[in-house]
């Protein structure tokens, strides 16, 4: 059986060998919808919100909270959407990077668009480990302090534009996320980030997920600011399937039901070998491509093999994760090591750990054999390479499923 599959702007072929039983795991495919209209009655029917015409007449100050080049995010569709009615008035945009590095110029062209030229003067960049850009806003209700950029902490009006799929250990993107960690300090970030340990932070999970329900009671800090929301859910093509808008948690919430219609989907049984074939923008470093093995694991055996295929043309990114794995000698030991403090980034490490503890991974990646080899993935150079070690490794009558855009798509076993 001969499969093609995306890397980076190029394609592979594999051919899987004659028996072993190979299964597809896709997004759902819903058909194309009018864009214009998605906006039009979105807008027209903001939830728990005047319209966005009245709240944009209420004054004539806004920052405008908008997501780096990490996500799909189509903002500059967005801005098209609402440029009518905000032309005229005085408009900052702060991206919302969290701990992110900053855009190049060629990113913040593709976020903003054919407006990057008109606003590229009145965008701001925010920067967590600036403290002379924070500002203290208050505690969160378990006690750690809470730090966000202080031209939003100044701010009155906020126009949030983000988008909404899932999330490997905050459940979902978007939403409250904007904020937390979009625009707070780096150690308001890693306290949350802490939370991510959890086996209750995972993909899909809302309710009891505690960094979901940290980032909303930080929310509490900004006081009384008038937000206004607007909420995107991209297909699996990237084309917007649905717009939600108005009050900051009702259009979220309502974006998350439109999104697990997407991205959730059923598969009756694990599988001995699992490729999770990894897209732009998450492709960029090991570091984003993490979040990929959070929800290929999901369907993979004990005792299975975990393929990850993604360039990571960037290299390991944030390097706190990586430092902890390759300092020790199993991940056992990382395990035992994170018990007795938490840096930011520690949460991918015993991420990947956990997963160490009951598989293989594998890498087929752009990055040095020794850098993968000394964090406990096996590095192969091609794809074909993999496949047929993995084969040999698990038996003929192997099991084995592709998990096509694994950042986004989230795999649920069941009938």
């Amino acid at each position: 059986m001969k499969i093609e599959l995306p890397y980076h702007r190029h394609r592979i072929s594999i051919e899987i060998p004659v028996g072993i039983q190979t299964e597809i795991v896709t997004a759902r495919e819903h058909p194309s919808r009018v864009q214009s209209d998605l906006f039009r009655q979105a807008l027209a029917n903001p939830l728990n919100s005047v319209s966005v015409e009245e709240f944009m007449n209420s004054g004539q100050e806004f920052f405008f909270i908008i997501n780096d080049a990490t996500r799909p995010t189509p903002t500059a569709v967005v801005l098209e959407s609402v440029y009518d009615i905000i032309r005229d008035k005085d408009i900052k945009f702060m991206i919302a990077t969290g701990t992110h590095r900053s855009p190049t110029p060629e990113e913040l062209q593709g976020i903003m668009g054919r407006f990057y030229l008109e606003f590229k003067d009145c965008i701001l960049i925010h920067d967590a480990r600036n403290e002379d850009e924070l500002v203290k806003a208050g505690h969160s209700r378990t006690g750690h302090e809470i730090w966000i950029n202080r031209h939003v902490h100044q701010a009155r009006k906020l126009v949030v534009i983000s988008s909404v799929e899932p999330h490997y250990f905050a459940g979902y993107t978007g939403g409250r996320k904007s904020f937390f960690p979009g625009i707070a300090g780096y150690h308001t970030i890693e306290q949350n980030h802490r939370f991510a340990m959890s086996q209750d932070s995972c993909s899909l999970k809302l309710r009891g997920n505690p960094v979901h329900e940290d980032m909303v009671d930080s929310l509490r800090c900004l006081g009384n600011k008038d937000i206004f929301s607007i909420q995107t859910v991209l297909d699996l093509k990237n084309n917007i399937f649905a717009v939600t808008a108005g009050h900051i948690h009702d259009s979220f919430m309502a974006a998350v039901r439109k999104a697990e219609s997407i991205f959730s989907v059923k598969v009756r049984n694990r599988s001995d070998i699992v490729i999770a074939v990894v897209l732009p923008p998450k492709d960029i470093n090991l570091y984003q491509a993490q979040n990929s093995l959070e929800n290929a694991k999901l369907i993979l055996k004990d005792g299975g093999i975990l393929i990850l295929v993604s360039p990571c043309r960037e290299g390991i990114g944030p390097p706190a994760f990586f430092d902890l794995l390759s300092g020790f000698n199993t991940p056992q030991d990382v395990l035992k090591a994170v018990e007795s403090g938490y840096k930011l980034g520690y949460h991918k490490a015993v991420k990947i750990a956990q997963t160490l503890a009951r598989a293989e991974i594998w890498g087929v990646t752009e990055l040095p054999e020794s850098q993968l080899e000394s964090i406990f993935i096996r590095s192969f150079h091609s794809l074909q390479e993999a496949v047929g070690q993995a084969v040999r490794s698990q038996g003929s009558r192997a099991s084995l499923t592709v998990l096509m855009d694994s950042d986004r798509t989230v795999p649920v076993i069941g009938p």
